[in-house]
């Protein structure tokens, strides 16, 4: 009787443990590879190179020891904190910054453009980001807040290409200082959130990040809006954070860079996008080789050697390391070395001032 009863469990927990295996969820079902190929994890990358989106919210106060560290096993020879604040947080920042670690960092520095358009507002705003940059600021940092969330005095959407901030643009021609700007956030966020949506895990997992079509407005506006700005102010160079989000359509990306020569872009968070067409990421980057920059943006050092796998192996059918940006397996562009020293810190070098040229190969 006993030996009936046992066997009896046994048949249900095993009906239990197969009815699960096969109604899994798709966050639940991530399946090792059987695929057998060549290739390696590189954990450093093949030449020093220069993150010119890396962010230290607290470099002001912050012990830089353990970042130093981790950028030296990954040869990451300069950082470009992009999150330097203003006026005394700036000034804090910077001294900590060249006192213990000099040539390591520089810095950009921010501004808050909540309340554009009040009497005053623009000469005083334009007033601190000369004062900025006369303190080390060596460019100017715009969030994804402008076009957003940003209001002016009289509470409206503060658009990008307001006409109120072109003092501000203009400036930075002027001081002969980049800006690198983040407007918007991927197309698939303003999109509908169902089963042809390439993001539909991470809007499950992080839903506030979903947008409504016209929350604060289209997507295609926004992106207009920029562009716009750019047009405006050729004698301003710009860094386009994450290659505007054409990364998935290098085609149209390739056309903007064509009609704004005053547009470079950085590579930070869309290296999933580059590993999934391998073929056509390489030819774009041999083309447009000296509009290209390195940034990873998130400080997660772990991280760091899929990008260095992509850029640099011609390995096959490898991990991401978020699968809620990208459920596909990455594939290296194998790039050459002229290219990969361009986008590793030449085209840094010649469009951020205030970096040291000496620790970089010829």
């Amino acid at each position: 009787m006993k030996f009936k009863n046992i066997i009896t469990l046994i048949t249900i927990i095993s009906f239990h443990i197969n009815s699960f295996s096969q109604d899994l969820t798709f966050e639940e079902y991530n399946p090792k590879s059987t695929l057998v190929v060549p290739g390696k994890i590189i954990k450093r990358a093949k030449f020093p190179f220069i993150d010119v989106h890396g962010h230290q919210y607290r470099m002001a106060t912050q012990d830089l020891e353990p970042v130093i560290s981790a950028m030296d096993t990954l040869n990451l020879q300069t950082m470009v904190n992009l999150s330097g604040r203003s006026g005394e947080d700036l000034i804090k920042a910077l001294e900590n910054a060249n006192t213990y670690y000099p040539g390591r960092f520089v810095l950009f520095c921010n501004i808050s453009f909540e309340g554009a358009g009040a009497e005053g507002w623009i000469e005083k705003t334009v007033a601190q980001l000369e004062a900025d940059v006369k303190a080390g600021a060596v460019g100017l940092k715009v969030y994804k807040s402008l076009g957003l969330r940003n209001k002016d005095f009289e509470g409206n959407r503060l658009a990008i290409d307001d006409s109120r901030l072109d003092p501000i643009w203009a400036k930075c021609g002027e001081l002969g200082i980049p800006v690198l700007i983040h407007s918007a956030d991927p197309k698939s966020f303003w999109d509908d959130f169902d089963g042809d949506n390439e993001r539909w895990l991470e809007l499950k997992t992080r839903p506030r990040r979903k947008r409504g079509p016209n929350n604060p407005a289209p997507w295609e506006q926004i992106i207009a809006e920029q562009h716009n700005m750019f047009k405006r102010h050729k004698n301003t160079t710009f860094i386009n954070a994450h290659m505007g989000w054409y990364a998935n359509n290098l085609g149209k990306l390739g056309k903007l860079l064509d009609e704004m020569p005053n547009m470079n872009v950085g590579i930070g968070a869309i290296i999933a996008e580059l590993g999934r067409q391998p073929r056509f990421a390489k030819a774009f980057f041999e083309k447009y080789q000296d509009r290209i920059l390195f940034g990873k943006d998130s400080w997660k050092p772990e991280e760091f050697p899929t990008y260095f796998r992509v850029l640099e192996s011609d390995d096959e059918y490898f991990p991401y390391h978020k699968k809620y940006h990208a459920f596909w397996p990455m594939y290296g562009l194998d790039l050459s070395d002229e290219v990969l020293k361009k986008v590793y810190y030449k085209n840094a070098l010649r469009i951020v001032p205030g970096i040291d040229k000496t620790k970089f190969p010829k």
